[in-house]
Order: C-alpha cells, then structure tokens, then sequence
C-alpha cells in the first residue's frame, strides 16, 4: 500500500499568513488595551484641560498626571471617534480607568466641581474665609468684587455693597471660576428665591433685605421670625432706635474693631451701622438672609410687642414685651438663669 503525502504549504505562503496573525494579534491586543484601566498615581489626580488645547496636549497632560498609560492610546482613541467634542475644564482622577472611558468623559464634560458652603445668616467677611479656604480664589478679590453693587443696581439702586444679595446655599465652582462669576451666581439665586416669594410689586427690596438680614442674625428659630420682624417694624413705627446687636458687631467689623463681643465703646460707634447710635434702618443689610428671613420681613407678625431677650432656659426662644418694665423683668430673668448656668 502507497502512503498518502502530507500537504505543504510553500514557504511564501506561510510568512505572510503568521504576519497577518500578529498583526491581526497585535491590534485586538491594542483595541484590547483602550479598554483596560491604568492608575499611574497614588491617591487621586488632577488634570486641567485648558480651552483651545491641542488633543496631543491633552494627551500629554493625562500621561504626565498618571492618569492615562500613554498618549497613542489616546490618540488612538480620538482617531476612532473623529467627530467627538472634548470639553475644558478639571477633571478629577480617583481610581483607574481606560483611555475610552476617560475621553468619554472629558466628551461629556464630566468636569470636578468644588462646593461651596454659605450657611444663612453669613456676612461677606464669613463668605470670604469659605472662599479662601478653596484654595484658587483669593478671600480679598472676593471681599472687593462683594463690594461692588452693580449685579443688584436695578432691583436695588441703594445697595451700598452686595451684602444681603449674596444668597446663602451651596454652590458648585470649577477651578476656573472667577469671584465675580461667584457673586453673579449668588445673587441670581437670590433672585430666583425672592420671586419665588412673590413680594408685593411695590416693596422697597433693598429696605426688605435689611429688615430680614436683622431678623436672621437675631434668632435661629424659624417661627420667631415674624414676632422679630415685627418688633423692629414697630419701633420704626415710633422713631425708636433699634437697638440691634448684630448692627453693632457689623459696624465693629466694617471698622476692623470687633473683638468677640460688644463692648460699651462699640454702642457708642458713630458708625452708620450702629442701631444704638443711629434711628432708622442701618445703610443695608448686615448679613444674607435666608427665605425664611425673607419671608418674616415680608410679612411680619401683627403685634404690639417692641422688646425681646433670650429666655432663661437657653432654649434659643425669647421672651416679647410690649412695655419696658415687663421687658426689664424678663431682661432680669435672663440675666439669673445665666448665673445658674455658670
């Protein structure tokens, strides 16, 4: 019986065959490597895509930052999606990724946003030290751009500053925000919640502002806001002076004098503030009060009452009066729960 000869294939066949495997090899094992994460730092990283910026420029600033393996991936990347649109901004790199899912991200602008704190009842100078602590804005640019009125000139021509309008919320800021972009996006807030309370068409809003700035530094409570409001609309009423606290350490603050508490040389500060020296409204608002502030000063409680004080219990209430001598009993009571307390 004859053996049946095995089939050879000539050489010039097989070289080309095994390059065309290790190509076909070499570029699953590239497509491959677009979808496997990489971390090439510790903790987290940060990359700040800059308008205008050239793709090969921001590949090099992931590689340098060890967010991307290197730059032909994402190179590579780009040439399979030519039409995408990459988005400025700072992007935040906290765990490893692929070259895909990090253009996909930089396509959908997934930007790192700072937030920023302002609790009711925060003056400038509060706000400021927040902004501060960010550590890409700068607390003195802030406190000048706040004192620039011109972002609330038509709904408040007699606005001194842009305290009261610097609406207290949390904000999201990039890296590149500027303090004035800061302050135009506090105040559209403001005025997104004062129509939201839709105030009489002929209110004073710089007079309602103010009010309502003494109403959140006075109390914490929400439900004694309105008997506040309406303690200092009744002194107004009468010429009183108003007597305000919160308008002394203002004016201490606006002096650069204040010291922690009140002393007697701050209720005799000619300061245009002081409410002890000066009857009427201070010159505006001493802080940025919340809605509920808002709210009291708009509609204040229909009382008689021209005193208040802290109640004795330290609960945070106060005790209202309409007359001195029962304000001066109760200013009593106050002052011996608190040698009960020492």
């Amino acid at each position: 019986m004859s053996r049946r000869r095995r089939r050879r294939w000539p050489l010039r066949f097989a070289v080309p065959a095994l390059l065309l495997l290790l190509l076909v090899l070499a570029a699953g094992a590239a497509v491959r490597s677009l979808f496997t994460p990489f971390q090439g730092f510790s903790g987290e990283a940060f990359v700040e895509i800059a308008k205008g910026i050239s793709v090969r420029a921001i590949a090099d600033e992931l590689v340098q930052n060890g967010a991307a393996r290197s730059r032909w991936q994402f190179l590579a990347v780009r040439l399979l999606r030519p039409s995408a649109r990459l988005q400025a901004g700072e992007y935040r790199f906290a765990h490893p990724d692929s070259a895909w899912n990090i253009f996909d991200r930089i396509v959908r602008g997934d930007v790192f946003y700072y937030e920023l704190t302002v609790p009711e009842g925060s003056n400038m100078f509060d706000i400021a030290a927040v902004v501060d602590r960010l550590g890409f804005l700068n607390s003195e640019d802030f406190l000048r751009a706040a004192r620039a009125p011109a972002l609330v000139r038509d709904i408040a021509p007699a606005a001194p500053t842009l305290e009261g309008y610097l609406f207290p919320s949390t904000y999201r800021v990039t890296r590149s925000a500027t303090v004035r972009q800061l302050c135009r996006m506090m105040t559209e807030e403001f005025r997104r919640q004062w129509h939201a309370l839709d105030p009489p068409a002929e209110i004073d809003v710089h007079r309602a502002v103010t009010m309502a700035s003494m109403v959140e530094k006075e109390t914490a409570v929400e439900a004694e806001r309105p008997a506040v409001a309406s303690v200092y609309y009744n002194r107004l009423d009468r010429g009183m002076a108003l007597d305000c606290d919160p308008t002394t350490i203002y004016a201490a603050l606006l002096d650069g004098r204040y010291r922690g508490t009140i002393y007697r040389s701050d209720l005799a500060n000619r300061n245009p503030y002081n409410t002890y020296v000066h009857t009427g409204l201070p010159p505006g608002p001493i802080a940025n009060p919340g809605a509920a502030s808002l709210r009291a000063a708009l509609h204040p409680a229909s009382t008689y009452y021209l005193y208040f004080v802290a109640r004795p219990d330290g609960s945070g209430l106060h005790q209202f009066s309409a007359d001195l001598a029962a304000h001066n009993r109760a200013v009593e009571q106050y002052r011996q729960g608190e040698r009960h307390r020492r």
